[in-house]
């Protein structure tokens, strides 16, 4: 049986310790050689040496994607290591501040607009011109349930979210003529590290314990558990394959059925 991504190079930003890690191993674990982007050196060189020890190559990018330059290095450096890009997949984010809209300011949406909507725009040109020198690849951008249930004081990055939302859509209608699909996943509550760190705070503040608020979230999905970053990276791996070659332009909600649309 074939391997899904045999002989496939997969660019994956914002590789922190949740998602991005996530997508990166599974790609590789399906047979990809993979390019692993972020801001912090130590992290992409560490998560460069798990995937050579699946036995993929490797390649670490310290790269900042609301930087024009940093973007275009990233694909030229992985353009020149693994002969081409099968698959970009878009997870660097800027959650923004946490302010309630009336009391909001606005200066702190400049940061989500400028990395989710121009940092994520930005690299996906950059991959663009060089899908569409072969006629083939994917984009995925990494998007959110928010867009679906906007929540209180995360106007500012449900706002970019949207945005960037709209702009992949465009994209996929610009793109497609030239091969190259483009779609999103929208996860919710993705379990992992920084959810762990989330629920123990809030425990503590409300005196409860993390478990309780584990199960609070949990009875408003429908599978009954909040999904782990594992489960949000299969479905960026559909978008990545061949699975979904005839797909372009969806937006596919990865949150165990807590908002469906």
């Amino acid at each position: 049986m074939p391997v899904l991504l045999a002989n496939r190079t997969v660019l994956v930003s914002g590789i922190g310790p949740g998602l991005g890690r996530e997508v990166a191993l599974a790609v590789a674990r399906l047979g990809a050689d993979v390019a692993v982007s972020a801001r912090r050196r130590e992290a992409v060189e560490e998560l460069a040496g798990e995937i050579r020890a699946l036995g993929r190559r490797a390649l670490p990018v310290v790269a900042d994607v609301t930087r024009d330059a940093d973007c275009a290095r990233a694909v030229a450096e992985a353009v020149a290591t693994f002969g081409r890009i099968d698959a970009l997949v878009n997870n660097a984010y800027h959650a923004g501040s946490y302010v309630a809209l009336a009391d909001d300011d606005l200066e702190g949406w400049r940061a989500p607009f400028e990395v989710n909507v121009l940092g994520t725009l930005r690299l996906s040109k950059a991959a663009l011109g060089e899908m569409a020198k072969r006629g083939a690849g994917s984009i995925v951008m990494v998007n959110s349930m928010i867009v679906r249930k906007p929540l209180p004081t995360m106007a500012g990055y449900a706002a970019s979210k949207a945005a960037l939302l709209a702009a992949t859509q465009t994209l996929a209608r610009e793109a497609g003529p030239r091969g190259v699909r483009v779609n999103s996943v929208l996860p919710g509550y993705i379990w992992g590290p920084a959810l762990e760190g989330y629920f123990a705070a809030q425990a503590k503040a409300r005196g409860v314990t993390a478990q309780a608020v584990y199960d609070e979230v949990a009875r408003d999905i429908p599978l009954g558990h909040i999904p782990t970053s594992a489960e949000v990276a299969d479905a960026v791996v559909f978008f990545a394959s061949d699975l979904s070659r005839a797909i372009t332009g969806a937006s596919l909600d990865v949150n165990g059925g807590q908002e469906m649309r």
